[in-house]
């Protein structure tokens, strides 16, 4: 049963600390303790990692195919124009949020940003074998993982993906456009949906239009799994 609660949700821009959560894929997981250890700046980015890297070299060629500068990106993606600055040269990753912003300006998705693979996409994705992106915000032991059920492809019309998320984590408020349907597979969330909140367990679904600023939060003792399904791919 979804249960709704009385108090709303209010919608805000992320403050700095918001924008610099690192997104990193799993394969950083299997970094050494020496390469894994970083160094974090007063504003809480992180020193850079391949996957960083790659993520910004990605979204400079992007913005100069757009012919854009960096102050305009930073203008319709409402963030610093350092911010980009030190994400185009591999040395932060802005949170979800923000990078869903700045590949919404540059007609990119997500999925589309971190997707290394040329290969068509197969019918069959064979357990063990799908591509893992795992972000992990400033709190520590804090951690969500997307586990894509759907190949990334320019010619797709959906975009689906299991969301693992451990206890005590979340997704900053987000909108694009779309619609969404969710399951839930086990645990529990405390999800907002425009000025609304819900809790929903086990067995549970829920759908609503991309549009409308959506997010989520484990408030549960265990790992919580979710399928969401979503079209056109604009995540």
């Amino acid at each position: 049963m979804v249960r709704r609660s009385r108090k709303a949700n209010s919608e805000s821009r992320p403050n700095a600390a918001a924008e610099l959560n690192p997104i990193q894929t799993e394969t950083t997981r299997n970094m050494t303790k020496k390469s894994a250890r970083r160094t974090t700046t007063k504003c809480g980015e992180d020193a850079a990692s391949k996957e960083d890297v790659h993520v910004g070299l990605r979204l400079r060629h992007q913005r100069m195919t757009r012919r854009m500068t960096l102050r305009e990106l930073a203008d319709k993606a409402e963030c610093s124009e350092s911010l980009l600055s030190k994400v185009e040269n591999g040395r932060a990753l802005p949170s979800l949020t923000t990078l869903h912003k700045i590949c919404r300006v540059l007609g990119l998705t997500v999925g589309q940003l971190f997707s290394k693979s040329s290969e068509p996409p197969g019918v069959v994705v064979r357990a063990g074998e799908r591509p893992v992106l795992t972000m992990h915000p400033l709190r520590p032991n804090s951690i969500v993982r997307m586990e894509q059920l759907i190949p990334t492809d320019s010619r797709n019309l959906l975009e689906g993906s299991i969301h693992l998320i451990s206890p005590g984590s979340g997704m900053d408020l987000v909108s694009h456009q779309g619609e969404e349907v969710a399951y839930v597979i086990e645990g529990t969330l405390e999800i907002s949906v425009g000025p609304e909140k819900y809790t929903v367990n086990e067995g549970d679904s829920f759908y609503f239009r991309s549009e409308l600023p959506h997010g989520y939060r484990n408030p549960g003792p265990k790992l919580a799994r979710v399928i969401v399904i979503n079209t056109p791919p604009t995540f």
